[in-house]
């Protein structure tokens, strides 16, 4: 499979920012994706009950080519399923992982003893249950934060590099998240797909699940999938079952807006195709749902459209200010309270500082953004505090005493607002200095269908769906109310290794 980036190493047309696009070829009558050539079967009836046809019969079938998607697939067929494919309506590999961030919550005994702090996976565990207001479920949590160790060193066995440190990342609530090299989320993403090429997993982009078949509307098993591929509607049976890895709706303003009203007008941090129809199939064949309610934004770009910074990655490294210069909560905080404060300021905006170290420190991961937003002209850059105060206009005095009192806090240990003492670290003080202004936006969703520790999608009954499994941000049982910043990458890592290696189970025991 070969990949094009935006860096233009080997694209021969630009792709959208922070997207990964595989390059299709056609050869005769076959059809070729990623270099993949996908044989379709003569058709043959799915299984008694059902209507239609089968076009073409796999083991095991994957919705969606995100983490957690490549992730299932690559684990199933090392497990020994022997046809896994992987079905992407959009027409780029990656889903939303090619733009997150990348970091990555892992509670790994080296890393933080040679970082001097104290952590566990049940530390890990209790605080992701306890930032979720304990809506979580106890037992999917813990074996998430059990196996996420096991996670980081499966991506480094399949190509994934990381940074030598960790921290504490934005909404993150403990130092224990840690970054890939290379250009954050795409660095999973394009490692994946490096390994899905050599295991012969074909990956078919443009391919659009219209719905997951099972036997009875709310009965039997899961037999496979239709599609929209090339203009026409297929069948693929599966024959051990599918895994579905499709993302959440955060891209649906008015499905967001019906569960918060406030989300509707907001912008989003995730690719278009994040919109939840693979989730209404699931819930129109019995699948049980929870915590759909519970949407996350983090700080974003103006909805002007223009390049905006990034500067908020590291807590222990900015401030967050009103547009007057004056700090309004502790940047510690939960997600959930971060997105109500910032929404609640004039014009729903907020600058974010940092001073030179701290900008220097993201450029691994957030360098091509600041750059651009410098070129762009929303970054903006002072030699001292009072430089930087008058090209954001606000009162020069206003912003140093704001920055003065943040820095005396780094000395005390005590924020008047509240900021823990392992985050007063740094203080702003190195020139230059700089500033960008944000909004909130819709990041991510917490709820959705219920699986168990063996990720088997569970109906409304209590009982689980035979033959159908589910990974990442389509389930809804692992951050509550409100995600821990870090933890979207081990859940969708953790998780989709899971469902690979229990669909690899369920077709040993076929």
């Amino acid at each position: 499979m070969r990949l094009r980036q935006e860096t233009g190493l080997t694209s021969a047309k630009a792709v959208p920012t922070s997207q990964l696009e595989v390059v299709k070829q056609t050869e005769g009558s076959s059809r070729a994706v990623g270099g993949i050539f996908v044989f379709v079967e003569p058709a043959f009836a799915l299984s008694p009950g059902h209507d239609g046809v089968a076009h073409r019969t796999v083991d095991v079938v994957v919705v969606g080519a995100g983490g957690a998607g490549l992730t299932a697939a690559i684990t199933a067929k090392e497990a020994g399923v022997k046809n896994v494919v992987v079905l992407e309506k959009m027409a780029f590999a990656g889903g939303n992982t090619v733009r997150a961030g990348g970091g990555f919550n892992a509670a790994i005994k080296a890393d933080y003893e040679k970082a001097g702090i104290k952590d566990s996976p049940e530390l890990h565990a209790s605080q992701t249950l306890a930032a979720g207001d304990y809506r979580g479920n106890p037992e999917i949590v813990k074996k998430l934060t059990a196996l996420a160790p096991e996670s980081v060193q499966w991506l480094k066995d399949h190509g994934v590099k990381f940074q030598d440190r960790i921290y504490q990342i934005y909404g993150g609530l403990h130092p224990r998240a840690r970054n890939p090299l290379g250009p954050r989320g795409s660095a999973y993403i394009m490692a994946l797909c490096d390994v899905c090429d050599k295991l012969g997993i074909p990956v078919e982009l443009e391919t659009k699940v219209v719905a997951v078949l099972r036997e009875k509307p709310f009965g039997g098993r899961v037999l496979g999938v239709q599609i929209e591929q090339e203009g026409k509607v297929l069948n693929i049976r599966a024959r051990t079952g599918v895994i579905v890895c499709a993302g959440g709706f955060a891209a649906n303003s008015k499905l967001c807006g019906l569960h918060d009203p406030r989300l509707e007008k907001l912008g989003t941090t995730n690719h278009p195709g994040a919109t939840g129809e693979v989730l209404n199939s699931l819930i129109d064949l019995g699948a049980q749902t929870t915590c759909l309610d519970y949407i996350q934004c983090i700080p974003g770009g103006l909805p002007d459209g223009k390049k905006y910074p990034n500067l908020f990655t590291h807590v222990d490294r900015f401030i967050f200010t009103n547009l007057k210069g004056e700090r309004f909560i502790h940047e510690d905080a939960r997600r959930d309270v971060l997105r109500d404060a910032m929404l609640a300021q004039p014009e729903m905006i907020a600058w974010t500082i940092i001073d030179a170290d701290g900008f220097e420190l993201q450029k691994n991961s957030k360098g091509p953004e600041n750059e651009a937003a410098l070129k762009d002209g929303t970054l903006y850059i002072g030699n001292s505090v009072e430089d930087l105060a008058k090209k954001m206009k606000v009162d020069p005095k206003v912003l140093k005493a704001t920055i003065d009192t943040y820095n005396k806090a780094v000395d005390t240990k005590k924020d008047p607002l509240g900021r823990a003492p392992s985050m007063l670290v740094n203080k702003i003080a190195k020139a230059p200095f700089y500033a960008g202004q944000v909004t909130m936006k819709r990041h991510h969703t917490m709820g959705g269908v219920v699986i168990d520790t063996q990720a088997r999608v569970i109906d409304r009954d209590g009982k689980i769906i035979p033959g159908l499994w589910a990974a990442g941000e389509i389930t809804g049982v692992v951050h509550g109310t409100n995600r821990v910043g870090g933890n979207a990458m081990a859940d969708i890592f953790t998780y989709g290794r899971v469902a690979g290696q229990s669909a690899a189970k369920a077709a040993k025991a076929s």
